[in-house]
């Protein structure tokens, strides 16, 4: 069954002309003029993944509350932010609230559809785990790979996809310095660095939520991130 991609754009030619891209690639399309509209229909349905467009019609931050709203509903959910707005400031506050992934609306519609093949994948690499499931442990922290569920000292820690595949390739060789192209590598999508530091931020301050100690991600000035016990 092919995938649903539901896009929150209030501008209808630009949402028909995204639509009409990714069916020709065999996507399920749902679209989404308005925020509360949207909330409405995933209610009744998730899709696979959100394309949201950050000013929804009145509401300027309007994509940036649907987005918390949908991150509540479905925390692994992949979430992507299309929109005219590329100030550091826009992308950096998408990022905190969850997003996967910050494009603005010059990007090309075979460049698009590459950043969401790209998530997709991702999800379709957790499905295709085996029944028995893969799991990773190192101190506190527990992985399940085939479920997407990340466990700090015995509590849920709510990791996006992107989130969850950066703790994966630090945690899994401990002490070994991970380069942001290498972290982006293994989340398996097209990031720049300060997209990947934005990430790792985020990361840091949903573990110490859970433990105010928590110091397991540290920095390789220059260089990158290590996991260290």
């Amino acid at each position: 069954m092919s995938a649903t991609i539901a896009i929150v754009e209030d501008e209808r030619a630009i949402a028909e002309n995204y639509r009409d891209a990714l069916r020709r690639s065999g996507y399920r399309v749902d679209l989404y003029s308005a925020r509360i509209e949207a909330m409405e229909g995933f209610r009744q349905r998730l899709p696979d993944l959100a394309v949201i467009d950050v000013g929804l019609g009145s509401e300027i931050e309007g994509g940036f509350e649907l987005c918390r709203e949908l991150r509540a509903m479905a925390p692994s959910l992949p979430i992507l932010f299309l929109t005219a707005r590329d100030s550091e400031l826009d992308i950096i506050s998408g990022l905190r609230l969850g997003a996967d992934d910050y494009l603005t609306k010059d990007i090309s519609l075979p460049h698009m559809q590459a950043r969401i093949n790209a998530l997709l994948r991702r999800v379709s690499v957790l499905r295709n785990q085996d029944d028995a499931g893969e799991c990773l442990a190192q101190g506190k922290l527990e992985l399940d790979i085939s479920r997407l569920h990340c466990h700090w000292d015995g509590k849920s820690v709510d990791l996006t996809v992107t989130e969850f595949w950066i703790v994966h390739a630090l945690a899994k060789r401990p002490g070994h310095v991970k380069s942001r192209t290498q972290l982006m590598e293994a989340a398996r999508v097209v990031l720049d660095d300060n997209t990947i530091t934005s990430h790792v931020k985020r990361i840091r301050r949903k573990f110490q939520s859970l433990d105010s100690e928590f110091n397991a991600i540290g920095t390789a000035y220059g260089m990158g991130y290590r996991w260290q016990l």
